[in-house]
């Protein structure tokens, strides 16, 4: 090789060299640690096939998400339309009580109540849905500011006085009723349906066969007692069958026991009872009902953008069956 051909290769490998280097001293920490600084990962959501629900497995739209919460003590049952729910999370609220955040995209039912206010915890349970419309009464003066900023439309009697009307027969608080379709309306870049963790499919091996479970609260109980003949877990509140006043019988395919940290907020209510706050990102234990059977499971989610996946022992995906699902959010 001659002398000026040796140079101007070595030249060009110098110039590679010197590109890598700057390429990685570009994308160091400052500081001069030198660690390479990657962007984290997307959060995996499995594709769906289409006209599937992500949220139920069922045929069905992928329509915007409403999300609304819902009233369920003595003297706001029967509720109205959460039949139609897609999925329904249990919460602890103040003095040991419960309220339902139901969840809608695939069917909308005509009317959805009682409605009651909103909690610092459905903040971070709903941003693994994207940017969904919240139906709600009110809140707590001073968690208004984290509402008005967390990434949601907010469907009260203020920013859509038309969807809602009150209800007779019951007093207030428990007669605020929801027209869900008016509702959504407001909130036309709601984000639809998309993949939140959840899988569906055939029951994995194991499990133990069970007829009912109970998940106990401070002044509160479910029960889901399995009906081989619907296939579906009939739900009972406080020991009284759960039923609605246009669909009958509540039930599920599906019911998830999620063993999540409750700790005290910074808020409380009118009468002073403090509002616990229910964490839905980290890791824990879980029970799955499905087919009259219990299976002992992991869930994990990462951070709040990501969705809620829950798995076997030995780390498979854990299916849940087609249908709607029930989330109960207790206590570890």
């Amino acid at each position: 090789m001659s002398g000026k051909r040796r140079t101007t290769v070595l030249a060009s490998v110098l110039a590679v060299v010197i590109a890598v280097v700057i390429a990685v001293l570009w994308g160091a920490e400052p500081g001069g640690s030198g660690r390479v600084v990657q962007a984290p990962p997307s959060p995996a959501r499995s594709p769906q096939p289409s006209g599937i629900s992500p949220f139920t497995g069922l045929p069905g739209r992928a329509g915007p998400v409403l999300a609304v919460k819902i009233d369920n003590v003595g003297a706001a049952r029967p509720q109205t339309g959460i039949g139609s729910a897609d999925i329904v999370y249990v919460e602890q609220v103040e003095a040991g009580l419960t309220r339902l955040l139901a969840v809608f995209s695939s069917h909308l039912p005509p009317v959805a109540g009682p409605v009651r206010s909103a909690r610092e915890s459905d903040l971070e349970l709903l941003r693994q849905f994207g940017r969904p419309a919240l139906a709600y009464s009110g809140a707590q003066s001073r968690l208004q500011p984290l509402l008005s900023a967390a990434p949601l439309y907010p469907v009260t009697t203020g920013s859509a006085p038309s969807a809602y009307h009150r209800g007779t027969g019951r007093g207030a608080p428990h007669n605020l009723y929801l027209r869900p379709a008016p509702g959504l309306a407001s909130a036309p870049s709601a984000t639809h349906a998309r993949a939140i963790g959840f899988r569906f499919g055939p029951a994995p091996d194991g499990g133990k066969r069970v007829d009912a479970r109970t998940v106990r609260f401070p002044a509160a109980r479910y029960t889901f007692t399995w009906s081989a003949s619907q296939h579906r877990w009939l739900v009972s509140m406080d020991g009284d069958r759960a039923r609605t006043t246009d669909a009958g019988r509540l039930d599920a395919a599906t019911v998830v026991i999620q063993r999540v940290t409750v700790h005290p907020s910074r808020f409380h209510d009118r009468g002073g009872n403090v509002s616990p706050y229910s964490e839905t990102v980290g890791s824990g234990d879980a029970v799955v009902l499905r087919d009259g059977r219990a299976f002992d499971a992991r869930w994990s989610r990462p951070s709040e953008a990501a969705g809620t996946s829950f798995t076997t022992g030995d780390g498979a995906a854990l299916n849940f069956a087609p249908g709607p699902v029930w989330v109960v959010l207790a206590a570890r």
